[in-house]
């Protein structure tokens, strides 16, 4: 043994290096349990060194072997092949730091903890029950065994700090709280740990005494004022532990009432007063009080309105009185329905209403309103009638009557209350009535009547008069013509004979009033009409009326004929026909009587008729017809000619146009070319004639049009009529087409695409012929038609994209381009929900969006869902992100749902989402009869308003035993089958349950079914219970 004694001697007079950092030790635990094996393990095998224990040798490394202190070497084995250290049964006095060195190498320690493990961890308190902000809390937390603790301290699973009031000692094994509040009762645990574990304390409650403090009252129900009758309901509570011993005082004496609450039943005035609650806590032997004010009032029993000094009358003063029966505070005037407030004429008294003056608008039902704090009464309707006038009286009847005839005169006058009457003639009453009739009338009765009326009331009278004339009638008017013949241009005269006195004649001609010119005069005060000189325009159907007062009247026709003519004969028919045809000819002069007629040609008469037809015409002549027409009485003549000419139909009508296209900008012409004589020639378009304009110019008799110059607008059908004597003739249309173009393209297609998606653009430009089209990105050709997909996107496909629109007639080409922003799509769009709809539960829809998103909105059977404050119903829905909230699901609530969410380039719509509210059971009713006859098959059926549908279970006056499932129950009436059918139904998302009794009997049969006792009644209430149980 001396050898490694002198060997570790060598060694400490080595210095060692510094430690090197990649050789390392380390405990296969630590800390490590009292009593266990722990092996510090080293990562490195060393041949020359030490393992020292708080820089005492524990073991001595060298190459031949290695030496193990005696005093460690029945707990500690050294492993020379890994120079690991082992510890046996490990002790507290272990705990230290193990080093391990190599000479020149390295030098590298750890710290090892042996620990004893905790148990039995306890906690208790000085004392549990304490007052509110008088009491210490202190508590002790004790282990049976452990070591290197520390403690945690918990109330109400919070961790306890130190401050202001609460201390910790001993370690943190003691913890004080000085002023405890109501808030601290706990629980409370202490938590006790070490680097082996940790132990909890079972917890410890307080009993902390508080109050009474807080005292509040309420009053039901809440009033200023009460009525007297009423009920008051006075409720008083306290913030107390334990609970406060409480008494009713009034107006400071006591009532001997000790309950929470103070019934006061049918209230009486002496109630008025204050009322207080006093509360008393006998441990914290503090106390808390609250009062109210309770007044009580009798209510109004009666109102009575009333006329103050006599009726209503216009322009003067009126008063209404209002009388009530019990205390008032104010008065409200009505009238009509509608409130009265005071103006310059309405003013209010003490229970008076005064109207100054009076106006007849003031009529009406009147009512008081008396009020005050507890009642209001409104008296009965008062009529309130403006007594006024008579004003001017209004007569009514005849000015003049026939001699021989009665008159009737009625007087009217307005006037509340209606006027008495009275007629006056020649200063004499006539007539005490408001209709007067005179004896027959004679001319001296011709004269003023009067008539008086005077109110009662008002004490007034007023006067009005009117004029009567007695005359002789009217008793014939004839026209009497003088006997010379009416020949035009001499005189003739019309006399008006009347029968009669007249005031003035006047005529009439054909209806219309005949009126006096330089031919016509009127004579002897229009008795007679006289023509100067006659002509033919003066005949027609003459009247004369003669007037006076009494009437007029109208003499019978008188119809006057001038004999005139013939004049100027017009003769009608075609001045040109075709070779070979015949013309017809009317011939027509204006006489009285009328005139006969010859036709002549070549000085031969051909008819004696005013309509000839002429034989067929020839090509080769133009003829000549004469009509002369004859009147016998005037014996004069006169005639007229007409040539007709034989013409030959157009035979063809074309259009001709240049051998060049028709170009925009350029001049171009159609020409109209016609076989046959031809009148006029006339230019349509599309059905339309067209005009010259600066433009379009007509030349060579409209023969040829001119476009100067030519552009799109002109193009269409073209049409040209030629026209002569006897027809027309149209060519076939010509389709004139326009070459122009192309204009500038219009795109079509979006601003914004989704990356993975298509974006199609569609390119178009006027053009005549079409024009072919080219896309263009980056200046590389995507395609060759109008319409252009791209697809699918990337985020380097935004970019100018260029449509080109090439004429290949005018080789002209035109150019436009559209801006693509290629954005991040939206992948997908669902609606999540993981609930089951039931009625009257909140509910919600949840809408996944893969991608981002700009907005995103609901939609309900197709239509957006409105959210906004002005929607009808917008309490059902509530939105939330991308949350949508049922506040309170009803059947209303049911359809097909979706989100939808935008981005900037497309809408992106979710599959829909059937929502089915489940509900019920709802409505039930047991449908058959109630009885039937012995050995009658009887049916009962249960239904329900739910969804799903229920599940139905049927029972016998409340037995427990099960007769059937389903909801339709049928069986044999025999009398053992008697009794009370009981159906319940039971949904299976709702768990609902409902139930429904029908009773049956046995026809003419006293049923013997009855309660027993008290058992059986319960038995019938449990029975839905123990029904709904035996389901569950």
């Amino acid at each position: 043994m001396e050898s490694p004694l002198l060997f570790f001697l060598i060694l400490t007079t080595i210095t060692f290096t510094d430690p090197v950092h990649s050789q390392i030790i380390y405990p296969s635990e630590n800390p490590v349990p009292l009593r266990s094996n722990v092996t510090i393990i080293s990562n490195t095998n060393i041949t020359l060194g030490t393992w020292t224990f708080d820089n005492n040798l524990l073991a001595l490394i060298y190459p031949e072997g290695f030496y193990l202190s005696k005093a460690k070497r029945d707990r500690f084995i050294y492993d020379s092949n890994t120079s690991s250290l082992t510890i046996i049964s490990a002790q507290l006095a272990d705990s230290g730091v193990y080093k391990l060195e190599e000479m020149d190498k390295f030098s590298v320690q750890v710290q090892l903890s042996v620990q004893e493990p905790i148990s039995n961890v306890t906690l208790s308190a000085q004392r549990t029950d304490l007052v509110e902000f008088n009491d210490t809390a202190v508590f002790v937390c004790s282990v049976s065994t452990g070591t290197s603790l520390s403690y945690k301290w918990l109330a109400r699973d919070s961790e306890i700090s130190t401050g202001p009031g609460v201390q910790l000692s001993n370690g943190g094994a003691n913890l004080s709280i000085v002023g405890l509040t109501r808030s601290d009762e706990g629980p409370y645990i202490c938590n006790v740990s070490n680097g082996l574990g940790y132990k909890v304390s079972p917890p410890v409650y307080l009993n902390i005494s508080y109050g009474a403090n807080n005292a509040t009252m309420t009053v039901d129900p809440v009033k200023y004022m009460y009525r007297s009758g009423s009920n008051i309901t006075l409720s008083c509570s306290v913030e107390s532990k334990p609970t406060a011993m409480v008494q009713w005082m009034f107006d400071g004496v006591n009532l001997n009432q000790f309950g929470l609450q103070l019934h006061l039943q049918n209230v009486k005035k002496n109630n008025t007063g204050t009322y207080t609650c006093l509360f008393h806590n006998t441990v914290t032997m503090r106390f808390s009080s609250d009062s109210t004010v309770i007044r009580v009032m009798d209510p109004i029993s009666a109102v009575v309105m009333s006329e103050a000094n006599g009726p209503a009358v216009l322009d003067k003063a009126f008063s209404l009185q209002c009388e009530a029966t019990g205390l008032v505070d104010s008065i409200q005037w009505w009238k009509n329905g509608s409130r009265i407030t005071p103006d310059n004429r309405t003013t209010f008294g003490n229970k008076t209403l005064t109207l100054n003056p009076v106006q007849l608008s003031d009529g009406g039902l009147y009512m008081c309103q008396v009020f005050n704090l507890v009642s209001n009464l409104t008296s009965d309707p008062f009529a309130v009638v403006v007594n006024y006038g008579p004003m001017k009286p209004t007569v009514m009847g005849p000015n003049v009557v026939k001699s021989g005839d009665t008159a009737t005169f009625s007087c009217s006058a307005e006037s509340v209350p209606p006027s008495l009457y009275r007629w006056h003639f020649n200063g004499s009453v006539v007539s005490n009535m408001s209709e007067y009739t005179t004896p027959s009338l004679t001319k001296d009765m011709s004269w003023e009547y009067t008539c008086m009326a005077l109110n009662t009331i008002t004490g007034k009278n007023s006067s009005a008069s009117t004029m009567l004339a007695v005359v002789d009638p009217i008793q014939s008017v004839e026209i009497q013509a003088q006997m010379n013949s009416t020949m035009e241009n001499y005189s003739h005269n019309l006399t008006c004979n009347v029968v009669g006195p007249a005031d003035y004649i006047y005529w009439m001609k054909s209806g219309n009033l005949l009126l006096a010119d330089n031919r016509t005069i009127f004579d002897m005060k229009n008795k007679t009409v006289m023509f100067l000189a006659l002509n033919s325009s003066d005949s027609g159907h003459y009247q004369c009326v003669a007037v006076n007062a009494l009437g007029n009247m109208t003499s019978a026709h008188y119809t006057l004929h001038v004999i005139y003519g013939p004049e100027m004969p017009t003769i009608s028919g075609p001045k040109a026909v075709k070779p070979g045809n015949s013309s017809t000819l009317s011939c027509y002069a204006p006489s009285y009587p009328p005139s006969f007629y010859r036709w002549y040609f070549n000085d031969t008469l051909v008819s004696n008729m005013s309509e000839y037809m002429t034989p067929p015409v020839t090509e080769e002549k133009s003829l000549k017809y004469t009509c002369m027409a004859f009147n016998n009485i005037t014996a004069k003549n006169s005639s007229a000619s007409i040539t007709i000419t034989a013409i030959a139909s157009i035979k063809n009508v074309q259009i001709d146009t240049p051998t060049s296209d028709a170009m925009e900008g350029h001049s171009y012409n159609l020409m109209c070319n016609v076989t046959g004589a031809v009148d006029n020639i006339y230019w349509m378009k599309n059905g339309e004639q067209i005009h010259q304009d600066n433009s379009t110019v007509f030349s060579m008799d409209n023969k040829t049009v001119n476009f100067m110059p030519v552009d799109r607008y002109d193009a269409g059908d073209y049409v040209c009529m030629a026209v002569n004597a006897v027809g027309n003739l149209s060519s076939s249309a010509y389709l004139l087409q326009v070459i122009f173009g192309p204009d500038e393209p219009i795109i079509h297609g979006p601003e914004f695409g989704e990356a993975g998606r298509n974006a199609v653009f569609n390119c178009s430009a006027a053009s005549m012929p079409p024009s072919t089209y080219s896309w263009w990105f980056n200046d590389s050709l995507m395609a060759n038609t109008s319409e252009f997909t791209a697809g699918p996107l990337s985020f380097n496909m935004s970019g100018t994209y260029k449509c080109v629109a090439h004429n290949h007639v005018t080789e002209k080409n035109s150019t436009n381009s559209t801006m693509l922003t290629v954005i991040e799509g939206i992948d997908s769009v669902m609606i999540q929900n993981n609930l089951t709809p039931i009625s009257n539960k909140n509910f919600t829809l949840t809408c996944l969006v893969v991608g981002p998103y700009d907005a995103l909105y609901w939609m309900k059977d197709g239509m957006q869902l409105s959210l906004n404050a002005s929607d009808p119903a917008p309490s059902m829905y509530i939105t939330e992100d991308n949350i949508l909230h049922f506040t309170q699901l009803t059947t209303q609530s049911n359809g097909a749902y979706q989100c939808v969410a935008t981005n900037k380039a497309a809408l992106h719509t979710s599959q829909q989402y059937k929502l089915l509210v489940h509900y019920g059971p709802l409505n039930m009713n047991i449908s058959g009869p109630g009885s039937a006859k012995d050995g009658a098959v009887v049916s009962l059926n249960c239904t329900v308003d739910s969804y799903p549908a229920c599940d139905f279970y049927w029972f016998l006056n409340n037995k427990s035993s099960l007769l059937k499932i389903g909801s339709v129950f049928s069986f044999s009436a025999t009398i053992g089958k008697e009794g009370d059918y009981i159906c319940v139904a039971t949904n299976p998302v709702t768990n609902v349950t409902m139930t429904q009794t029908k009773s049956f009997a046995i026809e003419n049969h006293a049923s013997a079914n009855h309660i027993t006792n008290k058992g059986a009644v319960l038995l019938m209430g449990l029975c839905p219970v123990l029904v709904h149980l035996l389901l569950l």
